[in-house]
């Protein structure tokens, strides 16, 4: 068999000068910054598994009813005629997510982001647990594995299964999910293919793909370059107070420095923070743990490896208030304006008047005849009667029908619609012809729910001409 060619140069963190994975095998150092993140972590882990159980106003905390078209979130439901709301909120994410990034660097990727939680604080915990350290993971990879391998690989996938069937809840809802449970797959095999896709990718990520997942797959990483400035905080190597490196301790002339490797041991993603800001640096802080746990050792200052800006690590003074920070505050906060004045806004029904199928008007012997519809959401989650009343004319000279020698034809009115129901009312307004202005006939349609929230469409009715 030919040997691989090697290249020269640097390559991936995750491949060897091959071209063949290399497997990152973390190690384990303890420190303020692991106990804040593990704290962090299982705290988002059981807020990811209670949110479909918790309930708000009888409904889940959240609740992305994709089917129904209907999306709760802390006890409120949205419909899609929300769609405004829907993308004043996904625009006000968007630029949070930029405006941390710039005062934060990549805080989100080491402290929050699912990816670094399940991987770092639930997947890694029981790999060590059955595989030993990364010593003993080594071993295990020049062996192809082992016994305790596959032990650990069924105990993935079962947690994935977990993963998935959680996952699922968001969508179809816990009460609903914990019923399927009981039931066969061929009862709802959408439902089952959801679940069962979902905890496939999740195995396959934690159990294989793992830090690729940052390194190569993940886009957010690509936008440093954009989204960070001087001045923004990153996990940054002090060159002034660890260069020249010398192995060893207390050598004259040298840095602080002992070139021990430990942060690159412990380094999830495989680099070397001392070659400066990486693309692959998700700022999780293990390298600051590991370097303050060599330095404690050598009776050296901690913070040689340490959350700082660029400016700072060169001795510059830092800002935080600058005018890209500056400019998405401004945003933000208009985003946050317009969302409660939009949810000001928002009435407890969305009312639309639509012209009758067919002709827009037939003549009879009784008149001008003209069919409506009127299409009534309810947006409160309790059922709702609705009231409809009709008027004729201009504004400010609107008439009932029976005072132009008209009536109006409403079959179900009062109309009662269930919560979060539409309804589409039928009804026929018969006018003599004169009535009609240039073939055009104002009207206005009230719908009123009897507490408090009346709503007035204005409409024209098409008729003939004189």
């Amino acid at each position: 068999m030919a040997t691989p060619r090697l290249y020269e140069g640097r390559v991936l963190p995750t491949l060897n000068q091959d071209g063949t994975r290399r497997q990152i095998r973390p190690r384990l150092y303890t420190g303020r910054f692991l106990t804040g993140r593990r704290i962090v972590a299982y705290a988002l882990i059981a807020l990811f598994a209670l949110m479909p159980l918790i309930k708000m106003n009888g409904k889940p905390l959240m609740l992305l009813d994709v089917v129904e078209r209907q999306f709760t979130l802390f006890g409120r439901t949205f419909l899609p005629t929300d769609g405004v709301l829907l993308m004043l909120v996904l625009l006000g994410l968007f630029i949070g997510i930029i405006a941390l990034t710039a005062l934060v660097g990549r805080a989100w990727c080491g402290w929050g982001c699912p990816q670094t939680v399940y991987m770092e604080f639930l997947f890694r915990p029981i790999e060590r647990l059955f595989e030993g350290d990364e010593r003993a993971q080594m071993a295990l990879d020049k062996k192809g594995g082992g016994a305790r391998r596959i032990a650990k690989n069924v105990v993935f996938l079962l947690l994935s299964v977990v993963v998935g069937n959680i996952f699922l809840a968001y969508f179809v809802g816990a009460d609903r999910l914990f019923t399927w449970m009981g039931q066969s797959p061929t009862e709802h095999p959408q439902g089952f293919a959801v679940m069962a896709v979902t905890a496939g990718l999740v195995f396959f990520d934690f159990a294989y793909f793992r830090e690729q997942m940052c390194t190569v797959a993940c886009p957010y990483a690509r936008l440093q370059a954009a989204l960070l400035d001087k001045d923004s905080l990153i996990i940054g190597y002090d060159v002034k107070r660890g260069e020249p490196r010398s192995f060893g301790k207390g050598k004259a002339g040298s840095g602080d420095c002992i070139d021990c490797g430990a942060c690159v041991k412990a380094c999830p993603t495989g680099i070397d923070i001392r070659e400066g800001l990486q693309l692959e640096c998700i700022a999780c802080a293990q390298c600051v743990d590991a370097c303050d746990s060599i330095m404690t050792k050598i009776k050296k200052p901690k913070g040689l490896i340490r959350y700082a800006s660029q400016k700072s690590l060169l001795g510059q003074t830092n800002r935080i208030f600058r005018p890209r920070v500056i400019i998405y505050g401004v945003l933000l906060v208009g985003i946050t304006a317009a969302l409660i004045f939009v949810g000001g806004l928002r009435k407890n029904a969305q009312v639309t008047v639509l012209r009758g199928v067919g002709a827009p008007y037939v003549v009879t012997s009784e008149g001008v005849q003209s069919q409506l519809r009127v299409k009534i959401e309810n947006h409160q989650s309790s059922e709702a009667t609705y009231e409809l009343s009709i008027k004729f004319g201009s504004s400010g000279q609107e008439k009932v029908a029976s005072e132009l020698g008209g009536r109006v034809i409403l079959p179900e009115n009062p109309v009662t619609i269930e919560g979060l129901g539409r309804r589409t009312v039928g009804g026929f307004v018969i006018m003599p012809p004169g009535v009609f202005d240039r073939g055009q006939l104002p009207i206005k349609v009230t719908v009123s729910d009897g507490q408090g929230d009346t709503q007035t469409i204005h409409y024209q009715l098409i008729g003939p001409s004189p």
